[in-house]
């Protein structure tokens, strides 16, 4: 089709004038700029083309200036201080936490990793917040990041409870404590030399850590009830105590490989002790064989007891030395649970008794059906021990950071009748002799196994 000539202004009659004129004036109105989605408003390209033969002159109207459209403000990661006080969920906004380390299963000739029904499982699982995954490892990523600030800090000549304090403090900030949200899993642990485990200083404890002191540091940290579970030991006492470190180490890394779905539980107590055992420490001229300590082991854990089990059976223990006739647990591991691997050694008698004042406590799992509690103190601590910590663990010192005063009488009573369970430090009385502890927690997923705890420090 040919181009139609288009007349000039000024070679319009008068009439022809008015006719466009009245055309022009006739014509709708343009349409206000609309903001975008991000508040922007956005004009039209023809507000910037020419305009026209006439020019300025000709319509008589001011230039337009086009808008610029405002750049979108990005959100950024907040970055962690120094000590840790930064919540995690400010650090990884997408609610995306790092992952464990994954390992396959040993021995698995299901080629679990690669079936395409057991993603399918693992993305099911997700959708359960008992059994998200994420929950667990936003818990591990706190784990890490205190500890790693701990292990560097800790020093002869501070006050325990200020290395406790240190320590609750980075997991209160980083997990954003909230309730039965998220939170503290159990009482921090800090058992010196012979003392193995269940030591946190109560308040006005003013016992210090010594040069020449071997301490394991055991602490938890939940989200939405999944519990982390991980241990350390560091030696301040003479190098060759080092042995005994390597020794646990090297046990808890055997127990974590051992584990697996449909393994038996006393098979990953006798691969445990197996190396465990074969470590000796060469200390003041004397040979002292490392033993595992026999009354202690592993778990699996729940949500929300750091112990394993339910209302109405009991969770899994997960031995760390060889077991015998009707003491064999020959129970097996299963796909979807989750369990504390820790293993822990003794130069002493390699079991531990029950010995001196008590700090942990927790409701009893075999609480009684009927009880009465005569105190008034007694009946108000167990509505404060219901609110605040349901069936976690705790100590004298978290009664008093939720505000309780004077609850000895009501704790004495709670505890004599069967209500709360009291877990005094357990020592190896063995004179002389010295513990050490190492623990992960290990998640048995349906494709592999993730060693949730895992970080670059142990």
């Amino acid at each position: 089709m040919a181009p139609v000539a288009v007349p000039k202004v000024e070679d319009l009659s008068l009439e022809d004038r008015e006719k466009q004129e009245a055309a022009a004036d006739a014509a709708p109105a343009q349409a206000e700029p609309k903001p975008d989605e991000n508040g922007d408003e956005h004009d039209s390209d023809d507000d910037d083309e020419a305009e026209g033969e006439g020019g300025e002159g000709a319509s008589g109207a001011a230039k337009k200036k086009k808008k610029k459209k405002k750049p979108k403000k990005k959100k950024t990661a907040a970055v962690q201080s120094d000590p840790p006080r930064v919540g995690l969920t400010k650090i990884f906004r997408s609610g995306v936490f790092p992952v464990g380390e994954e390992v396959e299963y040993k021995n698995d000739t299901t080629s679990r990793i690669t079936s395409e029904e057991m993603r399918e499982k693992e993305r099911l699982a997700q959708g359960d917040p008992s059994t998200n995954y994420q929950n667990i490892r936003r818990a591990a990523e706190v784990h890490r990041q205190v500890r790693q600030y701990a292990r560097k800090h800790i020093r002869p000549g501070m006050k325990l409870i200020d290395i406790a304090n240190m320590i609750e403090d980075g997991t209160r900030a980083l997990v954003e404590e909230d309730g039965f949200e998220s939170g503290i899993g159990f009482p921090t642990g800090l058992s010196i030399n012979e003392c193995a485990a269940h030591y946190t200083p109560n308040p006005g404890d003013t016992k210090e850590l010594k040069q020449g002191d071997i301490i394991k540091v055991d602490f938890g940290v939940h989200v939405k009830g999944r519990i982390v579970d991980s241990a350390f030991t560091l030696n301040f006492a003479d190098p060759e105590w080092d042995t005994l470190l390597q020794a646990v180490n090297e046990a808890t890394k055997t127990g974590v490989a051992e584990a697996g779905v449909d393994v038996r539980l006393c098979d990953i107590g006798e691969a445990i002790q197996e190396v465990m055992e074969s470590y000796e420490v060469e200390i003041g001229g004397k040979t002292l064989p490392v033993k595992s300590i026999r009354n202690l082991n592993g778990h699996s854990i729940t949500p929300y007891v750091i112990h394993g089990g339910t209302a109405t059976s009991h969770g899994k223990s997960v031995p760390i030395v060889k077991q015998f006739g009707e003491h064999k647990d020959t129970t097996r591991m299963e796909e979807g649970e989750y369990f504390a691997i820790e293993t822990f050694g003794s130069t002493g008698r390699g079991k531990v008794y029950e010995d001196g004042v008590c700090s942990h406590y927790a409701l009893s799992p075999q609480m009684p059906e009927h009880y009465t509690l005569r105190h008034q103190s007694a009946k108000n601590l167990l509505k404060s021990i219901n609110k605040n910590f349901g069936t976690l663990p705790w100590c004298r010192r978290y009664l008093e950071h939720v505000g309780e005063k004077n609850y000895l009488l009501g704790l004495n009573e709670l505890v004599r009748q069967g209500v709360v369970a009291d877990y005094p430090p357990l020592v190896d009385p063995e004179p002389g002799c010295m513990t050490a502890q190492s623990e992960h927690t290990i998640l048995l997923r349906p494709t592999c196994k993730e060693i949730v705890s895992k970080g670059d420090d142990y």
